[in-house]
């Protein structure tokens, strides 16, 4: 199991265009990708709905996590959406 630790920078947090671009690039990935708040329940990082409901907000550390071939390579891709301001 792979693992990232951000923090969000986006003025919106992880909530609108952010939210969609990291949901989408998640969907591109053949592996289980969760996203959760630092010490909170992980929650499917695929699922716009599910990300929307952890209500990321600038200044905000979220931890990605995924397992198996690629999984270093799609969570530097999250994190960079995750950290992009």
């Amino acid at each position: 199991m792979a693992e990232r630790q951000v923090t969000v920078e986006a003025e919106v947090g992880l909530h609108a265009r952010p939210a969609a671009t990291f949901v989408q690039t998640a969907t591109k990935a053949p592996l289980d990708v969760t996203v959760a708040k630092e010490g909170g329940r992980p929650v499917n990082a695929k699922s716009i709905l599910a990300v929307l409901s952890l209500d990321v907000r600038q200044g905000d550390t979220v931890v990605i996590k995924a397992e198996g071939e690629g999984a270093d390579e799609i969570l530097d891709q999250l994190a960079l959406i995750a950290s992009a301001p």
